[in-house]
C-alpha cells in the first residue's frame, strides 16, 4: 500500500518490503510524514511493525533483506543501503525501542547515559550535561534512580528512562516501539504528552502500539497491519468509530473492557504465606510490613504505578529475593520447581545464544513434560514450531512472550507469578493467551498472581486485587 510523497515530508517510504530467503515478512508499506504529523502501526503480533522501524533505521538483522524507498529530510535512499540513514541515528532520527534493557547499558548508571547524549551530541560541558540529565529524570519520576543501575529498576522505570534518553537528542523523526508497556494510566498519559510535544516542535511520530487509547491520543493516521500487510489505512479516529476490515473490527472488540469475568475458583490449601514481610532498596521503602496468605486456585490481580514494589513482591513470595522483615512460609508438600514466574522482560528470561527449541527441550526435560504436550501449548498460542530455529533475538517481543509462556506452563506450576505477561501481545493475542494461562490455571489448581496496569484485565481475571496505591 505505497501513498504519494509530500514534497515537504520529514520521512516518506515508499514499496517497503522486507523479506528473509524466499519468505516475505513485510510487503509494499507505504506512508509520508509531515511536520507536525503522527502515524500509528497497530496490528497482530509478529506481523513485522518492529522490522518497519529497524529498515528505517537501517538496523535490521543480516539474514534479512529490504526494499523499497525511504526519504529522510529530502534524503533518498534505497531500503537495503543503511549506511546513510544509521549517520543520522540521534540528530535526525531517533527510535524508542520495544525492550529498554537491550537499550541501556547495564554496566553504567542511569544519570550518565542520558548525561552522555546532552555531552556528545549538544556539546554541553560535562556538568551542565550532567545537571540537565538529573533535572530531566526528576521530570520522569527518576529523581532518585539516576544512580541506579538499569537492572535495580522496574520496567516501567526503566521505560521511562530509556524515553528520555531517546527524546533527549531531540531528533525530528521519532519512532516508539510500544511505548506505554508496562506504565501505569498517570505514566503513560505522561509519556503520550511528551510525543505530543515532539510534534508541536515541528517533528513527526512514528508509533507501534497495541493500545488504541494512545494510538487516539495522538491522533494523526493507523495503518493496520496483519500477515506483514497493511490491510486498513486512514484516519485514526475514523478507523477506531468505523472500522472497515473485519481484523480491525476483532482487534478492537478484543480489549479487556469487552470481556467477561471469569468463573470463580475452588479454594484449596494455602500455597504460600507472607507474615509482616518488607522491602526497601537503600532510602525506597517498596511496601511495608504485610501479610498474605494465597490458596491454590485463587487469583489474586495486583495493582499500582511503576515502581512501588509489585515485582519485587513476587520474587519475596517466590524465594527469589529476601525480605528485610517477616518470614515467607511456602507449602511444603509441595517441590522448588512448584513455584514459578513469568517475567515482564522475557529477552531476559532466555539465555540469549541458545536456540529457542533448545530452551523449551530442557524445560520439558527438567519437568518430565511430554514434547507433544508441549507442541500442543505452542499450537494454543498460535506459536508457529518453525520459530523454535531461531534465537530469542531474532522473533518479535509479542512471540517470545508466548513461547516464555508455553515454558512456564512446562512446570506445571502450584503458583505462578505473571508480571505483566501480555503487555507485548495485540488484543487478539492477549486475549488467547490469558484465556491458555487460565485454563492452564483451572486443570490445575494452580494459585495466581497477575501483574497489570490494565484494570479491565485485572477485573476480568482476579478474584480479588492487591492494589499498590493504596499502600
Amino acid at each position: 500500500m505505497t501513498t504519494p510523497l509530500k514534497s515537504d515530508a520529514l520521512l516518506a517510504v515508499e514499496g517497503l518490503g522486507i523479506q528473509v530467503g524466499g519468505k516475505r515478512l513485510l510487503r509494499d508499506i507505504g506512508f509520508s510524514l509531515r511536520p507536525g504529523e503522527a502515524l500509528t502501526l497497530v496490528g497482530e503480533s509478529g506481523a513485522g511493525k518492529s522490522l518497519l522501524a529497524q529498515a528505517i533505521m537501517g538496523n535490521l538483522p543480516p539474514a534479512l533483506q529490504a526494499m523499497g524507498q525511504i526519504t529522510l529530510d529530502g534524503a533518498t535512499t534505497r531500503a537495503q543501503d543503511a549506511a546513510a540513514r544509521r549517520a543520522l541515528w540521534g540528530r535526525k532520527l531517533a527510535l524508542l525501542p520495544q525492550e529498554p534493557s537491550l537499550a541501556l547499558n547495564p554496566l553504567a548508571r542511569v544519570a550518565p547515559q542520558l548525561a552522555e547524549v546532552y555531552r556528545l551530541l549538544h556539546q554541553q560541558r560535562p556538568s551542565a550535561a550532567s545537571a540537565q540529565a538529573e533535572q530531566v529524570l526528576g521530570a520522569a519520576g527518576l529523581g532518585g534512580a539516576g544512580s541506579h543501575y538499569p537492572w535495580q529498576l522496574s520496567g516501567g522505570m526503566a521505560q521511562r528512562a530509556v524515553a528520555a534518553i531517546t527524546l533527549a537528542g531531540g531528533a525530528p523523526v521519532l519512532m516508539v516501539d510500544e511505548p506505554t508497556k508496562g506504565l501505569d494510566a498517570h505514566w503513560r498519559g505522561r509519556m503520550v504528552e511528551l510525543f505530543q510535544g515532539v510534534l508541536k516542535a515541528g517533528g513527526c511520530l512514528l508509533t507501534i502500539t497495541h493500545d488504541m487509547q494512545v494510538a487516539q491520543a495522538l491522533g494523526g493516521q493507523v495503518i493496520v497491519l496483519r500477515h506483514g500487510q497493511a490491510v486498513e489505512q486512514g484516519d485514526i479516529h475514523t478507523v477506531a468509530a468505523a472500522p472497515q476490515h473485519a481484523f480491525t473490527r476483532q482487534l478492537l472488540q478484543a480489549d479487556p473492557a469487552h470481556w467477561l469475568p471469569f468463573a470463580e475458583p475452588s479454594l484449596g490449601e494455602p500455597v504460600v504465606q507472607a507474615h509482616g514481610i518488607s522491602k526497601a532498596y537503600g532510602a525506597q521503602k517498596l511496601f511495608a510490613p504485610l501479610d498474605l496468605e494465597l490458596r491454590s486456585g485463587e487469583r489474586i490481580a495486583v495493582q499500582g504505578p511503576s515502581g512501588t514494589g509489585k515485582s519485587t513482591l513476587g520474587n519475596v513470595l517466590l524465594g527469589l529475593v529476601a525480605p528485610d522483615t517477616g518470614r515467607v512460609e511456602r507449602s511444603a508438600r509441595l517441590r522448588p520447581h512448584a513455584f514459578q514466574k513469568l517475567y515482564q522482560d522475557p529477552v531476559g528470561s532466555f539465555a540469549p545464544h541458545i536456540g529457542l527449541a533448545q530452551s523449551l527441550r530442557d524445560a520439558a526435560r527438567l519437568h518430565r513434560c511430554d514434547w507433544k504436550a508441549v507442541q500442543q501449548r505452542l499450537a494454543q498460542l498460535r506459536v508457529p514450531e518453525d520459530l523454535l530455529a531461531r534465537r530469542p533475538d531474532q522473533v518479535s517481543g509479542g512471540e517470545l512472550q508466548r513461547i516464555a509462556l508455553a515454558r512456564v506452563l512446562v512446570a506445571q506450576p502450584a503458583l505462578l507469578f505473571a508480571d505483566e505477561p501480555t503487555s507485548r501481545l495485540d488484543p487478539i493475542t492477549q486475549q488467547e493467551a490469558i484465556q491458555v494461562l487460565m485454563g492452564a490455571v483451572q486443570e490445575t489448581g494452580a494459585a495466581l498472581m497477575l501483574v497489570t496496569h490494565d484494570p479491565h484485565l485485572a477485573a476480568a481475571v482476579g478474584t480479588r486485587t492487591l492494589d499498590f496505591a493504596q499502600g
